[in-house]
């Protein structure tokens, strides 16, 4: 059981006996609210340090790998480079749709 979640899903998940946030993140786009997104991956890496951190959206791929990208850069893989890292060590089809890459790419650890 994780200690802590993270929902990517375009409408609210249901209930869950732990920690959870969830991101209003509809299938096959990007995060509705690009801050909230920021800070909720922030939170994310900065808990997975200490506790058991679970990404989930419907399928595991496009969201969840867009997701994981981010927080790579965010603990440090260049931008450019992190959606190969999430493919080459999470999933070969992560991050599924050409605006998912872009929205990595463009995503840096002073992304606001």
């Amino acid at each position: 059981m994780p200690d802590f979640a993270v929902h990517l899903l375009g409408k609210r998940p249901p209930e869950v006996p732990w920690e959870a946030r969830w991101l209003r993140w509809p299938d096959f786009r990007l995060p509705s609210d690009d801050a909230q997104a920021r800070s909720v991956l922030a939170e994310a890496l900065e808990r997975a340090a200490d506790e058991r951190v679970e990404l989930a959206c419907g399928g595991g791929r496009g969201r969840t790998g867009t997701a994981l990208a981010c927080l790579a850069v965010l603990d440090g893989v260049p931008p450019g480079e992190a959606v190969a890292f999430v493919r080459r060590h999470y999933d070969a089809h992560a991050v599924e749709t050409p605006w998912q890459r872009r929205y990595v790419r463009r995503f840096t650890s002073e992304h606001s």
